[in-house]
């Protein structure tokens, strides 16, 4: 093993910007290639490969000898963490859904249950077992089709966050013929269940794009929908609660725009809420004959929540349903059939406010912990919400 780190070679590199000349002696240590490498790294040049393995060879003969204290404190932290852990199943129609971890692996398995019976559970996909002969393995989306018949999953097996989206029939098991590769992982089901919309990404990793998929027909086939021009931008596909609506979703940091379409009707087209503006950030939800829209318009620093009629959801016709109160940070909400909560930071601590759409009415889910971190989510029911709320003790110890 090498006892001396290795030693880049100098190679010199001159380029331009704005007429200043700038030379980079360590510019070939990145492949022209990277978007090929991306998708497979055996294609990374060799002078490249043959440099980093050295790296990688010397950072083991380093560490070698702490290779004892590497495996107490790993040993330590697993032993912190619950291995057999599970969320709490959410219903959805004839069954409740949910991920649980199995003591010794390392991959969530999405799993289901008749109704919320703790009984007769069914495996629909193993993480450890879809991992065993990869050496990078990772789930980073699953959802069942509206009829509960085929479930949807994106997998990354090399660590290049470029997914790929296979479909499993759940009565076999069996994977079906349909895969769409280069995605970044976000997909939502139309309601007819045969019908997905995803995320495509260009050549620098960017979501830049959202396409239909039609289940038995090759992703050749498919169909862009929305493209997003501006390189600042990014594209994220998502769905109402009450499941009217595929939500297209673009943004940077500071500037949104959102398309609906018809969820019931996948191959309309898109249609704009409200043209994107400089600064101004919005979310939509629905409920009914109307949108529930959470924004920072009209100078809401903290942001406030309108409301816009169905068939006409731009600006010129969004009301003020939650005033902004400045020093209250809403940060999002969850609409159901006859309920909706907001969660939002009011004196430095988090808290949830439920509200009855028939009367008005509003309470406040408290607690009693003097600190603490606070999360909102909702399930998959909309006429029998359930809402899941996370909470963490920022006063105790722990990892």
């Amino acid at each position: 093993m090498p006892k001396t780190p290795p030693v880049a070679e100098r190679r010199a590199h001159l380029s331009e910007h704005h007429g200043v000349t700038l030379n980079d002696d360590y510019a070939w240590l990145k492949d022209e290639n990277w978007q090929d490498v991306m998708r497979d790294p055996s294609v990374l040049q060799a002078d490249i490969r043959e440099y980093l393995e050295a790296e990688n060879a010397y950072t083991e003969t380093c560490m070698a000898p702490l290779q004892g204290l590497k495996e107490t404190l790993f040993d330590e932290m697993k032993a912190r963490i619950k291995e057999d852990d599970s969320s709490v199943p959410s219903s959805d129609g004839p069954y409740a859904y949910y991920q649980k971890y199995v003591t010794g692996g390392q991959h969530p398995h999405y799993c289901r249950t008749p109704g919320e019976a703790a009984k007769a559970e069914q495996v629909l996909f193993d993480g450890d077992a879809e991992a065993d002969g990869h050496a990078f393995f990772k789930l980073a989306t699953i959802e069942h089709s509206p009829d509960h018949k085929v479930l949807a999953y994106a997998t990354d097996t090399n660590g290049s966050e470029i997914l790929t989206i296979r479909f499993r029939d759940i009565a076999s098991g069996d994977d079906l013929g349909d895969v769409i590769e280069g995605v970044s992982g976000a997909l939502e089901w139309a309601n007819d269940s045969k019908t997905i919309f995803y995320t495509e990404l260009d050549d620098n990793h960017r979501p830049c794009s959202v396409k239909r998929h039609i289940l038995g027909e090759g992703a050749d086939q498919d169909v862009e929908v929305y493209h997003e021009d501006d390189s600042g931008f990014f594209v994220g596909v998502g769905k109402t609660e009450s499941r009217r609506y595929i939500l297209v979703q673009a943004h940077d940091h500071q500037t949104s725009e959102v398309h609906l379409i018809d969820a019931d009707a996948p191959h309309s087209s898109p249609r704009l809420v409200e043209k994107r503006e400089p600064e101004l950030e919005y979310e939509v939800a629905h409920h009914g004959d109307r949108f529930l829209i959470l924004t920072n318009a009209d100078g809401a620093e903290d942001f406030k929540i309108m409301t816009a009629p169905q068939s006409a959801p731009g600006r010129e016709n969004w009301k003020d349903s939650i005033p902004h109160i400045p020093g209250c940070l809403i940060l999002g909400l969850q609409v159901f059939k006859e309920y909706w909560a907001r969660i939002e930071r009011f004196e430095g601590l988090p808290r949830i406010i439920v509200t009855e759409f028939s009367s008005g009415e509003a309470h406040e889910i408290s607690f009693d912990e003097e600190a603490y971190s606070l999360g909102m989510n909702g399930g998959f029911e909309f006429e029998e919400p359930q809402i899941f709320v996370l909470i963490h003790d920022d006063t105790q110890p722990g990892f």
